[in-house]
Order: C-alpha cells, then sequence, then structure tokens
C-alpha cells in the first residue's frame, strides 16, 4: 500500500456476499482491511475462510472479538434453536437474524474507519435474495449513516466514512457473476449456517447461494447436495 492510496474498512464474514464485495473494493483501488467478528456464532470456519479471502487480495485482516451470541435469540448463536431448511418466508423475519448484529458491526466499523483514516465501510448486505432481516434495508443503512455523520469527530468534520453496500439492490446469482468478475475464489467462502467439512446443502443459505450459481452457469461450485439433485 502506497501513503497516497485511498483507505477502506470491508466487513468480511467470509462467505459469498462479503468477498464479492472486497474484490470489488480491491478492483476499485482501495487498500482495504478486512474487519471480521468472532461474535458467539455456530462455528468459525467462515472465519478461517475469511482470512483466506482477506489473504487472496491482499487485505489486511482483523478479528474482533465481541460475544452478542451468549445473548441468545438466533438460530446462528443458540444451539437449541433448529436452523432452518424449509426456506424463507415473505414478510417473515427469520430465526437465523441475530439481534443487533449489523448494527454492532457497523459501529466497530466506523471505528475502525476513523482511526485509519478509511474513505468507505464496506458492506455486503443484500435486500433482495433475504426477506426479513430488517437490517439489510437501504432505508437502515441511510439512517446508519446520517447516525454516523453525527456521532464522530471525522462525520463531523465533512470527511467521515461512507457506508457502502454496493450488493444492496443485486440478485444472489448477479452478485455471483460480479464475484468471478473480480476473481473471488468461490469455493473458498463460506455461506453455510452450519459448520464441519463441506455445506450442508440444505439450510436456507446454502439453497440460496446453489440456486445463483446454478443460474449464473457455475453449478460445479455448488454444493455436493445440490449437484445431486441436477
Amino acid at each position: 500500500m502506497t501513503e497516497d492510496m485511498k483507505r477502506a474498512v470491508v466487513l468480511l464474514s467470509g462467505g459469498l456476499d462479503s468477498s464479492t464485495v472486497l474484490g470489488m473494493a480491491t478492483r476499485d483501488g482501495y487498500a482495504c482491511t478486512a474487519l471480521s467478528f468472532r461474535y458467539g456464532q455456530r462455528h468459525t470456519v467462515e472465519l478461517e475462510r475469511a482470512a483466506t479471502v482477506a489473504a487472496h487480495f491482499g487485505a489486511a485482516h482483523r478479528v474482533i472479538d465481541i460475544n452478542i451470541g451468549s445473548f441468545g435469540g438466533s438460530a446462528l448463536t443458540d444451539e437449541s434453536m433448529v436452523v432452518p431448511t424449509d426456506g424463507t418466508e415473505d414478510g417473515v423475519i427469520p430465526p437465523t437474524y441475530v439481534p443487533g448484529r449489523n448494527t454492532v458491526f457497523i459501529a466497530v466499523g466506523l471505528s475502525l474507519a476513523e482511526a485509519i483514516d478509511a474513505e468507505r465501510v464496506f458492506l455486503g448486505i443484500n435486500a433482495v435474495d433475504y426477506s426479513g432481516y430488517p437490517d439489510c434495508r437501504p432505508e437502515y443503512l441511510a439512517a446508519y449513516q446520517t447516525l454516523a455523520d453525527l456521532a464522530t469527530k471525522a462525520g463531523l468534520e465533512g470527511r467521515g466514512a461512507v457506508l457502502t453496500a454496493p450488493l444492496a439492490e443485486m440478485t444472489k446469482a448477479d452478485i455471483v457473476r460480479e464475484a468471478l468478475a473480480v476473481g473471488v475464489p468461490i469455493d473458498v467462502t463460506w455461506s453455510c449456517y452450519q459448520g464441519g467439512e463441506e455445506p450442508c446443502g440444505v439450510c436456507d443459505s446454502c439453497r440460496i447461494r446453489d440456486k445463483a450459481l446454478i443460474e449464473a452457469g457455475r453449478p460445479d461450485l455448488a454444493t455436493t447436495y445440490a449437484q445431486a439433485q441436477l
């Protein structure tokens, strides 16, 4: 990284969407710091994958421990809750919603961005394929930007980080195409809600991802379960 490069923080879960955003930000000339969280999720496979993706794009990588999962209330953090496999339902917030997760993550991302003088905080949120998540909507992000501009020294000085979600209105298949275009190692990314050696192929996240991979012409990158159904 040279001194005159523009800086960005990229919230990186290790999944397809956030990895694509990291690729896009790198392509656009940002010196990226990838930020991941150990938040009490069921497994840490995604953190291992995030480290690999960050290295692939030459990004610095930081992992923050903030155990909001200890509060419970989500199938992604509470092992007494069942991870759904029967698809999402319009107008219903799924049990995989983690209370306040994006709000907490963005706050930490803004803190890091201000500390390193980053111009943007990139997010992999998507409002099209995930029905019911309140913290993936454009109006949520716009409201958060207003708060960020009021709540930070950089914001008050007119140089606050801009919250940027380039995938917000894209279909999942289009995200796959973008991932291929920017060189994301899709086979390395992890979107499954479960841990294990291989993605389960039946949780909602796997199903959405597999459908998009098949629509985008890359069924070879789908889970073993999805390939068996073809």
